[in-house]
This record gives structure tokens, sequence and C-alpha cells, in this order.
């Protein structure tokens, strides 16, 4: 019975659903070959018809199931019916067999902030560079990022045409993280992960800063934080102020829940209730090991001209 396991599991289980079901609508959408693509804020700042069609899913198939809880999406899209083909009530049970960490059994669904980013690398997905691209469910209790779901629709895209596309990846903290293999990035390399399309001044000062062997520039929040716990970088750098709490609540979960760091620039944690404002406005520090080291070197003048 559902009744025996703890809204915090029921929530991810379902998550976990719901965002295979908005990958498939990703990988759909271009399929059919009309991306619907409007400029919301400049040419940069895309969003599709997938984009849409994945939040109005995923939101919609949450609050059906979840009505107390807080849903926050990227997409600001007027309310409208949404066709039951998008809607998924199906849950994860492998998630449902795992035990809840003891500090979250009491949780309520009431006290619990959803982030949604239903298409995590837009600009990529319009540019066929997509294995940039997630979908991103992030859960958030007290402020903090505790549980997570990112759904890759288009992992395994190059291996051939017989290839199973997509995979997703979850984590509870206090759990672990599932659905992938950590690997760490070779040692004493220095491979910085970062912007493709958002770069400026101080985003090149504070990744020179770091004295990189290599930098990896590519899109979406959440494919960065999977180059860190699959080995191919080494931190995740963004001295900038465009990065928003749907980008990072999911991915910050995965990358805790590993033992890695997510934090501002300065070295503060994200915090992810409701009432915050969206803009993570003092840029993003993320590392799976050696996060010291990084956060040493990030340049005074940056830190000053990002205001948490």
């Amino acid at each position: 019975m559902a009744s025996s396991h703890t809204v915090l599991m029921r929530l991810v289980a379902s998550a976990y659903s719901i965002a295979q079901k908005a990958g498939t609508i990703v990988r759909r959408v271009i399929a059919e070959g009309d991306l619907g693509i409007v400029e919301k804020t400049c040419a940069t700042d895309l969003q599709t018809k997938a984009d849409r069609l994945a939040q109005m899913s995923i939101c919609s198939s949450l609050a059906r199931k979840f009505p107390k809880l807080t849903i926050i999406g990227e997409e600001d899209l007027p309310f409208e019916e949404v066709d039951q083909e998008l809607i998924e009530d199906g849950q994860w049970e492998e998630i449902l067999q795992q035990p809840c960490p003891s500090q979250y059994i009491a949780i309520k669904e009431e006290d619990l902030v959803v982030w949604v980013d239903p298409l995590d690398g837009t600009k990529e997905y319009t540019e066929g560079l997509l294995d940039n691209v997630t979908v991103l469910i992030g859960i958030a209790y007290e402020g903090k990022a505790i549980a997570g779901v990112i759904n890759q629709p288009y992992y395994n895209y190059q291996a051939g045409p017989d290839a199973t596309l997509g995979r997703t990846i979850w984590g509870v903290l206090g759990l672990g993280a599932f659905g992938f293999q950590l690997k760490e990035a070779p040692a004493g390399k220095h491979i910085i992960t970062t912007t493709r399309s958002h770069s400026n001044k101080l985003v090149t000062d504070c990744v020179t800063a770091m004295n990189p062997d290599d930098v990896l520039r590519v899109g979406g929040a959440g494919n960065k934080i999977i180059q860190l716990i699959e080995g191919k970088a080494s931190a995740y750098v963004f001295a900038s102020p465009g990065c928003k709490k749907w980008d990072t609540c999911a991915p910050e979960v995965i990358l805790h829940a590993v033992g890695g760091k997510l934090t501002d620039i300065h070295g503060n944690a994200l915090q992810y209730n409701k009432e915050v404002k969206h803009m993570n406005s003092a840029g993003v520090l993320a590392t799976l090991r050696d996060y010291d080291y990084y956060a040493s070197r990030v340049p005074e003048s940056v830190k000053n001209a990002l205001v948490p």
C-alpha cells in the first residue's frame, strides 16, 4: 500500500517516472520536426515546444498526486487544462523499496518545495547538442535540496541506431545517488566545466584563476554536474548570475549525496525555500573533490562583483 511509504520516497518514486515521461516528450518533439522556438529575454534564452509540454506534464502530474506541494517551474505558462496523455501517474517501484533517511520520515507534503527545469540546455537542444540536455526535478525541505531526479533523454544517442536512449539518475541525501557509475577526474588535473553560451569577463577571469589543464564549455547545469560525478571534469565554475534554482536543485542533491559540494562563488549554501529569489545571483562553484582548492582561487574581484 502506498500509505506504508513516506511522503518523500513516494514523491521521489513518482518524480522518477514523471521525469522519464518528460524525456520521452523531449525526444518526441524533435522527432516531429517542429521545435516551436520562442525567445524569452534574448537570443540565448530560448523556450521550445518541448520545454512547454514537458513542464505541463511534470507539474500537472505532480500536482494531481501531491496537491499540497509547492511546485516552481522554469517556464511561465498560462494555466490551462492539460491533455490526459501528458499525465504520468506511475512510480518507480525500486525507489519505494529503499529506506527513507530517518530525518525525513515525518516530512509532510506541504513542507516540500519542488523545483522543475523541464529542459535544461534548451539552446543546445535547438542546435542538436543533445547530450547536453537534461530534465531536472529537485526537492527541497526547509530551504535545503534533499532529493532530486535527473533524466538524460539522449543518453547513449551516439551509440548507434540500436542503442537504448535515455537514463534517469536519482538521489536522496543520507541514502545515496543511483543510476550512474561514480568516477573521479584524473588526480592532479584541473579540468573545469563552464558555460558554453553565457560567458563573460567574470566567468573567464574566474576560470583562468583556477589554473586549468583543460576547460570544457558545455550547456546545462545538470549536464555539468554529471561531468563531475563521471570523472570528466573536476570543477564546475560559473561566476555569473545566469543560473536559477531550478537549474541547481536536483543536480546539487546528486553531487552532495556522493560527497561533493556545490555553493555560490562565495562558498554559501544555496537556499531553496519557496520565497527565495529564483536567480543564483552569486554564481555556482561545484566539485566532487578538492573543493577548497577551487574556492581558494576565486579572485576577490569576482567575489566583489557577485552579490549573494
